[in-house]
């Protein structure tokens, strides 16, 4: 390194504010003096080459002002200063040395032209400063030069005090050669460089920055990077942590991430495989590593019944069976899941199934439901699985119960414990009314019949009202001895309180689909005979509903002439009729 005098220095720093054209308002600026260590440290001022810290002071307009010194081999300084007009600024910096020594190979290069210009490798902001021009710019005698690993380098001359680009172009430096740079010319000579491999074999590593009188050696470090993850398999959705670091790299960029510090750490989640490759460079070059995270984008998927039929049965309004099943599903690996026709649902469950079926009219069922399951997540993984579900049973009409009015011979029964008042015909309509109305009850458990019994005309109502009351209860009776329970069965006796009119036994005649024209004929000559006859019954009625039976009279069966005839059966006996006669007389 030359000796500057104090003339050469007021010379220069006067150059300077020629250049930077601050001379005509110099008057009005304030100096800023800087105590550096190393003292050949460069400043750069609000981002722009300056110059050696150490050499002059600075004239800065008044304000505040971003210093950064750097000198290779050292961690870069900044500090923040206020100038103020017509005064002094001192500031006092002493750098962090980096210790760690540079191996071989080696390359150097020569700068000629370049004076104390800032000179950087492989980048143009001042993070890739190297040196200045005084710094490389001899071979003879006392060496100065730059000492870079073999490879192929941008090189950047930027002017003193201004900043401005002097010189840029790429050099190719050999293993153990030496190029020379002419600037502004560019590459003026590669010659060999034996010193290279001297230091190589004798000394094996150089420090960063050394320096004597009038020599300089700057050994650039070529950059090192690490990058690894946590976890280099995933599942869809999942995520890793991306660590690397680097050193000798003020430019560093993971892709696809983009500009990282130089040591660090992130989460990614990735979605599909894919290479991260962290790229550092340097003034000493470019170092590259990748990683790669493979990511699992296949979903699985299971969908099934615990049943694959369902039983159903409705009557009426009313559904009398109506199974169940469980319909289970599992997805993993899937951040959407959907269940057609239920929506969205969780990644795995359960859930019980009671389905009606789209009939609706009387008739049997026989239909299927198919469920569909769409398992997806966002990296493209997609899966589907379906289950098909039997719905067989029946709809049916709701039940009617069919009834016809029991009827009863003259003065029948006499006594409540004998059923031979209940002719063949009459008990087979018990019968059938016992057997639907067993059915009826699983339908509607809580269904009545309510017998009403009732006399003809003739006889006093002391007499017609008991004999009513036995008919009603030698019915209730029977209906119990076929299986109807007798808590379902209520009588009650009207004697001949509500009888029927011969108008409306006329009406009943009319109504009467059974009777030919002739027979209907034959019934209305003998009116009286049929009126008394129509109203020796028992009505039922069943209940809810009011629905009461048909006063349709039997005058086709075997025994309907035991039924009609209007005088007491011989079996009974005159004498037995007149005693009855005469107790109620009585």
């Amino acid at each position: 390194m030359r000796m500057q005098s104090q003339t050469h220095r007021t010379i220069v720093s006067v150059v300077l504010l020629i250049c930077t054209g601050t001379l005509p308002s110099l008057a009005q600026e304030g100096t800023l003096k800087i105590y550096v260590t190393p003292k050949q440290a460069y400043a750069f001022v609000d981002g722009r080459a300056y110059g050696e810290a150490t050499l002059h002071a600075l004239y800065l307009k008044p304000g505040d002002h971003k210093i950064d010194l750097y000198n290779y081999g050292y961690l870069p300084a900044s500090a923040s200063v206020s100038i103020s007009a017509w005064k002094r600024t001192n500031l006092d910096v002493t750098m962090t040395p980096i210790l760690t020594r540079i191996p071989g190979p080696f390359g150097a290069m020569t700068i000629e032209g370049a004076n104390r210009d800032a000179v950087l490798l492989n980048g143009k902001t001042p993070d890739f400063f190297v040196g200045h021009g005084d710094e490389f710019n001899h071979d003879w005698g006392w060496k100065q030069e730059l000492v870079v690993p073999p490879g192929t380098y941008l090189v950047t001359i930027l002017a003193a005090g201004t900043g401005n680009e002097v010189w840029s172009g790429s050099v190719d430096v050999p293993a153990n050669q030496r190029v020379v740079i002419d600037i502004p010319k560019g590459v003026r000579k590669t010659v060999a460089w034996p010193r290279g491999e001297q230091l190589k074999d004798k000394i094996g590593s150089l420090a960063r920055f050394s320096v004597g009188t009038a020599s300089a050696d700057v050994a650039i470090a070529k950059p090192t990077a690490q990058l690894s993850v946590t976890n280099a398999q995933l599942n869809c959705g999942d995520a890793t942590q991306l660590k690397w670091s680097s050193s000798d790299a003020p430019q560093v960029e993971v892709t696809p991430v983009g500009a990282v510090a130089a040591d660090g750490e992130q989460t990614v989640q990735p979605q599909e495989n894919i290479v991260y490759q962290l790229t550092a460079l340097g003034p000493g070059g470019t170092v590259t590593t990748s990683t790669t995270v493979n990511v699992n984008t296949a979903v699985q998927a299971d969908l099934g019944l615990s049943s694959p039929e369902v039983h159903y049965k409705r009557v009426g309004e009313q559904v009398v069976e109506d199974s169940s099943t469980a319909l289970n599903w599992s997805a993993s690996n899937a951040s959407k899941v959907s269940i057609e026709p239920l929506g969205a649902v969780d990644a795995s469950g359960n859930r019980t199934l009671q389905v009606v079926p789209r009939k609706t009219d009387p008739g049997p069922v026989d239909e299927t439901v198919t469920y569909t399951l769409n398992a997806s997540n966002p990296c493209g993984g997609a899966e589907t699985r379906t289950a098909t579900l039997r719905i067989v049973g029946s709809i049916e009409p709701e039940p009617t119960l069919a009834m016809r009015s029991v009827f009863f011979p003259t003065d029948q029964p006499v006594r409540l414990k004998s059923d031979a008042a209940l002719l063949p015909s009459e008990k087979d309509t018990l019968k059938t009314i016992a057997d639907e109305f067993k059915k009826y009850l699983a339908f509607k458990p809580d269904a009545r019949l309510v017998l009403s019994g009732h006399a003809d005309e003739r006889g006093p109502e002391a007499y017609n009202k008991p004999l009513s009351e036995r008919r009603a209860e030698l019915a209730k009776r029977f209906l119990v001895e076929q299986g109807v329970p007798e808590g379902d069965i209520e009588t009650q006796a009207y004697g001949k309180e509500k009888n029927l009119t011969a108008d409306q036994v006329k009406q009943l005649l009319d109504q009467d689909s059974s009777l030919s024209a002739e027979g209907r004929e034959k019934a209305l000559r003998k009116l009286p005979n049929i009126v008394l006859a129509y109203n020796r019954r028992v009505d039922l009625t069943l209940t809810p509903g009011d629905q009461e039976s048909t006063r349709l009279y039997p005058f086709k069966t075997e025994d309907f002439a035991a039924l009609v005839r209007r005088d007491v059966p011989e079996t009974e006996g005159p004498v037995k009729l007149a005693a009855q006669k005469k107790r109620i007389a009585n």
